[in-house]
């Protein structure tokens, strides 16, 4: 396994986890990678580490390019273990490394997860020369974690983003220009809606913060490294964390006997009637996470469930809690389900859509048994002229 060079004296040797499925109950069908760089400068300096169980694969790495005692400096952007897991293992290397760490969250995080490493807080506006080199640091808290900073590196003008504009996806490939591009950016805008998302406001703060960075390589902790499209995720970035809408919608569901599907294909055809682009998600087969990545830029949510034991279904409560940790943006919403004899679903999706601050755009529909033909054409009906006056 050998160091992938980025430029000159800064490599990658971070790890590729071809096999994760699944991070926090966010489907990884791409696998994904623990990406940590290396630079070489008076001062030998690792920025981030690898997912413990990986740190073999990150020496081997560095190892082709310097031996990994010879590390000064190790800068840990995030306490997260996925970052942070190999920094026992690499102060046993090195003892004599020096880690930085944002001052106060970064070092308490640290602290908490392995002890006393001998941390260094650092600031914003603070930087670190190590030799030819200079790194900057620029907190960005909540971006997704406390602790959250950025490392910018002068006169390469490298920004090591951390979470920032990474993505779920294994790759042999390392940069945007060699990459299935896109492959990245899908894996992008997942990655933003499932990890970022929530931090919108916290987000358009670190993108101000680093705006007039003159900024020519992007290094996250995860995916492909940006160096040729940075101009285009960027603008991605302010345009998800501004929380703007387009004209989707998307129709979330389970269904026992169809009856609540048949409901969702009748909203589906009031929303097209309007010029809409609805998406329709049977959660008997389709993943929160996935789900999650339309339904932050959409502007209408319709969700329905059957009636099961006075409650909705177990699968649609599990999207709405997994919702209402990530919806970034107010949207309008239909709550709607079929029933035999007691008919509460409907309302409990409501009431978990009205928590997520979702408009209601009808109040909730709800059938009875198999609908009828009619009862269909009512509720497409119904949908347009409530979509209309909105």
């Amino acid at each position: 396994m050998q160091a992938l060079k980025i430029c000159e004296g800064v490599y990658w040797v971070g790890a590729i986890d071809w096999n994760l499925r699944n991070f926090h109950g966010y489907e990884t069908e791409k696998g994904s990678t623990y990406n940590a760089y290396l630079i070489l400068d008076e001062k030998v300096t690792l920025i981030d580490t690898v997912k413990e169980g990986f740190g073999d694969e990150m020496l081997e790495r560095i190892r082709s390019v310097i031996d990994p005692a010879k590390i000064d400096v190790i800068v840990s952007n995030h306490a997260e273990p996925d970052h942070s897991g190999c920094l026992p293992l690499m102060k046993a290397i090195a003892p004599q490394a020096a880690v930085y760490a944002a001052a106060g969250a970064g070092i308490k995080d640290l602290s908490a997860y392995y002890g006393d490493l001998g941390y260094t807080g650092v600031k914003a506006g603070e930087s670190l020369c190590i030799g030819k080199r200079t790194l900057s640091f620029v907190p960005t808290p909540m971006v997704h974690w406390p602790d959250n900073m950025v490392t910018f590196m002068t006169p390469e003008n490298i920004l090591f983003s951390n979470d920032a504009f990474g993505q779920h996806y294994a790759s042999d490939e390392r940069t945007d220009a060699e990459c299935d591009l896109p492959e990245a950016f899908i894996q992008a805008r997942k990655y933003y809606a499932n990890i970022v998302q929530p931090y919108g406001m916290q987000t358009r703060k670190a993108l101000d913060a680093c705006a007039g960075l003159p900024i020519q390589t992007i290094c996250p902790s995860h995916g492909i490294v940006w160096t040729k499209h940075i101009p285009e995720i960027l603008a991605l970035y302010k345009a998800w964390a501004a929380g703007e809408q387009d004209d989707t919608a998307i129709v979330v569901f389970d269904t026992m006997w169809h009856s609540t599907e048949a409901m969702a294909h009748a909203i589906e055809d009031g929303m097209l009637a309007c010029g809409l682009k609805p998406r329709l998600y049977n959660l008997h087969h389709c993943n929160n996470s996935d789900i999650i990545a339309d339904a932050m830029t959409s502007k209408y949510i319709a969700v329905g469930s059957p009636t099961l034991n006075n409650n909705m279904m177990p699968s649609v409560a599990s999207f709405l809690t997994y919702f209402k940790g990530l919806t970034g943006n107010k949207k309008k919403s239909i709550a709607f389900g079929s029933y035999g004899w007691g008919g509460q679903s409907p309302d409990q999706v409501a009431e978990q859509l009205a928590a997520c601050k979702c408009e209601a755009l009808l109040p909730p529909i709800r059938i009875a048994y198999k609908p009828a033909a009619e009862q269909l054409a009512k509720i497409a009906e119904d949908v347009a002229a409530a979509i209309g006056k909105n």
